[in-house]
């Protein structure tokens, strides 16, 4: 039996030896075969209960070591999976050896793929964590400062690939967090600037806006939410336009303090009290920078002193409205236009004392009609340069007329070649008449049809003018022709005398003293008139003013010497070695 073979290294006794004991006592105690027999049996079926009992226990041994087999092999494998992990170092490549063999081949295996689990789960959640944060931020739900809850990671997916697409969406919105942080700062710049320029207070400004905008926190602290940075648009553009507001304000405002200046002759040095006012009056938006140059309190100084001097210009209306006409009257005499002031300055004294008419309603009017004179002065000025041109070639014409008649102007006297070098220009000058007056008849016509009105020069037609020029002209010379024959048949009376009686008279010469020819004066000694159109006392064009004021109406037409050569009888003009006898 193979029980009596078994031994008991425990008790030093084998089931034969004990058997053989039980002999002894049963042959002692005189038990029968039948006893023995039967406690023999029992013995047996005790030993195969207990046989039994530890195959029982040995097999579920087993099946729960392959379990455990089987589950490590599983979880190695859920763990590749989510690691993606698809060589591992240390990974047994085929089942080979015990069942105990094998789970101590895997356990390491196990515990080095758990501990980087672990580390990729720890990662997988900063990087939600950070993602989550941002995400709240951008959205306004939370503020730099708060903390998130700890994130729920998928743990069948721990890979690299997905950790790496984590890290990408994480760079993206700390790149979009960094642009909304610089936007944020750029419009919290701009706030502080448009506040220093208008006068307000920034903190309170930027903080109705958002809490954490203030100067005292942090760059990274500051709300990048897109409320944040759509309500920070609104109040940059607000402030712009309040900003753009104040400027045209005062603007207008220093506009006025000029105009009430120049009005009432304002000294330079209360002028100097406002230079932070007029300074921005042509300066755009963007130019203005200065802190408080665009405050509530600056903008209510300058319309106190504009309504001050509005006031004191109420009071001075009457100088200020003879100041406006002296200025009209002077635009219209260097335009050479007709005009009574003595009736408009008494116009404006009775408007005054009326009452009729608000002062700046009738200052307004006096300054539509400066504008209007202005224009109509420039209109004329490209006719008055030809008229004047014209009356300085009339003059040197006058000029040259004398000094051809002076028989001593080769004479060796001081003086003489000067005179020589203008007789030379005058004659160009004159020979350049019938062009000039040409063209000033054509533009005088060009100006009449474009305006409607004739063109007078101090009350007289400047074409009537030309036409008795031009008369007067031809009358000269055909006393000139007339003169001419004379003295031919007088020297061809002399030649029959000379023929008769052998001799030749000496010519009369002209009693008196010698006369000098230098620089001549706006009067000639052959009879020409002083120049004239209102240019006796002006040579610049301005009209004649009596000492009270008045103007000088007593003006001829036009002057006598004003004989313009026309292109026919340029060459019959009196040459400069010619002399021209004076008119009887």
């Amino acid at each position: 039996m193979a029980v009596t073979d078994a031994q008991n290294p425990l008790l030093g006794e084998t089931c034969g030896s004990l058997l053989q004991k039980l002999q002894e006592i049963w042959n002692e105690v005189g038990e029968s075969d039948e006893e023995r027999d039967k406690m023999l049996l029992q013995l047996e079926k005790e030993c195969l209960d207990v046989y039994k009992r530890k195959v029982e226990l040995a097999a579920k041994s087993r099946a729960q070591l392959l379990q455990a087999l089987s589950d490590a092999k599983l979880e190695l494998s859920s763990l590749l999976s989510a690691l993606e992990e698809k060589s591992f170092v240390g990974i047994p490549e085929e089942a080979s050896g015990t069942i105990k063999e094998q789970l101590a081949a895997i356990a390491p295996v196990l515990e080095q793929l758990w501990k980087q689990k672990e580390e990729r789960v720890k990662e997988f959640s900063d990087v939600q964590s950070q993602i989550q944060k941002i995400c709240g931020e951008i959205a306004g739900n939370l503020n730099p400062n708060d903390q998130v809850e700890t994130p729920a990671v998928d743990e069948a997916d721990l890979s690299v690939k997905k950790l790496d697409e984590y890290h990408a969406q994480l760079q993206e919105l700390q790149k979009e967090k960094s642009e909304r942080l610089q936007k944020v700062l750029e419009f919290v710049s701009t706030v502080h600037d448009l506040c220093a320029v208008l006068g307000m207070d920034f903190f309170s400004t930027a903080t109705e806006v958002h809490p954490s905008l203030n100067d005292s926190t942090s760059v990274q602290s500051k709300s990048i939410s897109n409320d944040t940075l759509s309500r920070l648009a609104k109040t940059v553009l607000a402030l712009k336009e309040d900003k753009q507001q104040r400027l045209h304000k005062l603007q207008e405002l220093a506009t006025q303090l000029i105009d009430l200046w120049n009005l009432m002759d304002t000294s330079l040095e209360e002028r100097r009290l406002f230079d932070h006012v007029t300074c921005n009056i042509s300066a755009s938006v963007d130019e203005v920078t200065v802190p408080g140059a665009l405050a509530l309190d600056l903008i209510e100084q300058a319309e106190v002193e504009v309504e001050r001097l509005d006031q004191l210009k109420a009071s001075r209306m009457k100088e200020i409205a003879f100041k406006k006409q002296a200025e009209l009257e002077e635009i219209y005499a260097h335009a050479h236009i007709e005009i009574d002031p003595e009736a408009a300055r008494e116009n404006i004294m009775a408007l005054i004392d009326s009452g009729d008419v608000e002062p700046t309603e009738l200052l307004a009017d006096m300054d539509d009609q400066i504008t209007k004179a202005k224009d109509e002065a420039f209109s004329r000025k490209d006719i008055l340069d030809k008229v004047e041109k014209w009356m300085s070639a009339c003059e040197e014409e006058s000029w040259l007329e004398d000094y051809n008649r002076d028989e001593n102007r080769y004479n060796a006297s001081r003086g003489a070649h000067l005179n020589l070098k203008r007789a030379e220009k005058a004659r160009i000058l004159v020979n350049k008449i019938p062009a000039l007056v040409d063209t000033l008849v054509a533009k005088i016509r060009a100006w009449e049809d474009d305006h409607g009105v004739s063109f007078t020069y101090d009350g007289v037609p400047l074409l009537a003018m030309l036409d008795e020029y031009a008369m007067l002209r031809h009358e000269r010379e055909e006393e000139k022709r007339r003169l001419r024959d004379q003295k031919k048949f007088h020297e061809q009376q002399s030649s029959e005398q000379e023929a008769i009686f052998g001799s030749r008279p000496s010519p009369a010469r002209p009693v008196g003293t010698k006369k000098v020819v230098g620089p001549r004066t706006n009067g000639g000694a052959n009879g020409t008139p002083t120049r004239r159109l209102s240019l006796n006392a002006h040579q610049n064009g301005a009209r004649s003013m009596t000492k009270d004021g008045k103007r000088d109406n007593n003006r001829p037409v036009a002057p006598v010497n004003y004989v313009a050569i026309s292109k026919d009888d340029a060459a019959s003009h009196v040459s400069g070695t010619e002399p021209v006898p004076a008119s009887p």
